[in-house]
């Protein structure tokens, strides 16, 4: 049952999906691929401000992040890049509760194979459609008005809260990372993404990796006397592949056990040659392989480069072994503990308003809980809008799903608060 403040609550919701939904607009139409995320972080700042919500700069080169040991290498610069961060209350007595939700998203290309230009978000049969939409846009746009929702229904906010909105969850994590390393932790975590409004328990370790092959360049008119990079590199997708069904029949640790196949491989990108009439010189492999918790990335790095090494060694030619390096994810997986104040207030809030618990949902991909979880030492799940094709043509994600996350959001403010006060109010023993 909803008491007469929560349904004051539940009623700014509604009132204010006009907004949520224009913020999300707004965030898609910032098209914000790698490097160029100025645009989303230019309409969030907007927002802040239009909602009267506090902000801070979190740059991504502050001093000391470089040797984070849980920081991802880059190859490019990050001077001048920085996550939003609204802080409110942060010297109040209380748990600490963080909303953290990442602004970048992964190119739409090829771009002609969407209905509409990916930047331009359209509605159809109630769905909001382009790149980012679901993943995350709808998420931070919910989590951000649930804030405003209490407000408008005066309900008070008098506990550290803060909301993270932050870039690099696609290819890094440490934009989540140097909020955690300026500070802006907290006691329980919640991230939007676009799972649906389950409780997610738990993520894999996620490894990028790269293989550069060197040929001997020649021309066609005697191919032999080349040796082609991008015919040799094909060789070596047999122990990828071998490498991810090694992975695959590791012991796992529980829920993980039961699924048929968690640890997924990624060939996600080729390059080579420079010329149609020359043999190729030069070939470049870029992958993604998942690896289950427990198991440490320098331990799957180790196993990328032993199976490339064997591999070459099973060819037995004068081809130069592939020079194998990492670059971006390099994340540990983990388990959520489900038996936490946070996850059963969580899921309280969402039996209140639909009627029955939550499901769970068991993730083979990672999320920015991965920071908290392993660097911060934080707990926290993610439940948000339900989306479909992320990271695909026709991104879409379901606007009824975002009502309900707004509406669960906000009534998780508003029940957080007044745990945290009457906990505050009992006499200690």
């Amino acid at each position: 049952m909803l008491d007469a403040t929560e349904t004051r609550i539940v009623e700014a919701c509604e009132a204010l999906m006009d907004d949520t939904l224009a913020l999300t607009r707004d965030l898609v139409r910032g098209y914000s691929v790698l490097g160029q995320e100025q645009g989303a972080l230019d309409t969030m700042e907007a927002w802040f401000a239009r909602l009267d919500l506090p902000l801070d700069r979190v740059p991504l080169d502050a001093p000391g992040f470089a040797d984070h040991p849980h920081r991802a290498p880059t190859e490019w610069d990050n001077a001048g890049r920085y996550n939003l961060v609204s802080r409110l209350n942060p010297e109040a007595e209380g748990p600490h509760l963080v909303f953290n939700g990442h602004l970048d998203v992964v190119p739409a290309e090829p771009t002609d194979m969407w209905t509409r230009p990916p930047w331009e978000p359209w509605e159809q049969d109630g769905w909001l459609y382009g790149r980012g939409a679901g993943d995350m846009k709808a998420g931070i746009a919910a989590m951000v008005m649930a804030v405003a929702a209490v407000r408008r229904a005066g309900a008070s906010i008098d506990f550290p809260l803060t909301l993270q909105t932050v870039i690099e969850e696609e290819c890094t994590g440490n934009g989540a990372l140097a909020c955690l390393h300026q500070g802006y932790g907290g006691d329980f975590v919640l991230i939007p993404e676009p799972f649906g409004a389950r409780i997610y328990s738990g993520q894999v370790g996620v490894l990028w990796f790269r293989l550069y092959l060197e040929g001997l360049p020649a021309h066609v008119l005697d191919t032999s006397a080349g040796r082609n990079a991008i015919e040799t590199l094909q060789l070596y997708l047999p122990a990828l592949k071998a490498l991810e069904a090694e992975i695959n029949a590791l012991p796992r640790p529980a829920p993980y056990a039961g699924h048929p196949h968690p640890f997924n491989l990624s060939i996600g990108r080729i390059e080579g040659g420079n010329w149609a009439s020359s043999v190729p010189a030069h070939a470049v492999l870029e992958g993604r392989v998942g690896f289950p918790p427990g198991m440490s990335p320098d331990d799957a790095m180790a196993r990328v480069r032993e199976a490339i090494a064997a591999r070459h060694a099973e060819l037995d030619d004068a081809t130069p072994p592939p020079r194998v390096s990492f670059h971006g994810f390099r994340s540990e997986g983990h388990l959520v503990d489900l038996d936490t104040p946070g996850i059963r207030l969580l899921s309280a809030c969402h039996e209140a308003l639909l009627g029955e618990p939550p499901a769970h949902y068991l993730s083979t991909c990672t999320t920015d809980l991965r920071a908290f979880h392993v660097s911060g030492g934080i707990n926290g799940t993610c439940y948000g809008p339900v989306a479909e094709r992320i990271h695909g043509v026709n991104e879409c994600v379901n606007i009824a799903s975002i009502r309900q996350v707004l509406t669960t959001y906000a009534l998780f403010l508003h029940r957080w608060g007044r745990q945290a006060t009457q906990a505050q109010e009992e006499p200690s023993a």
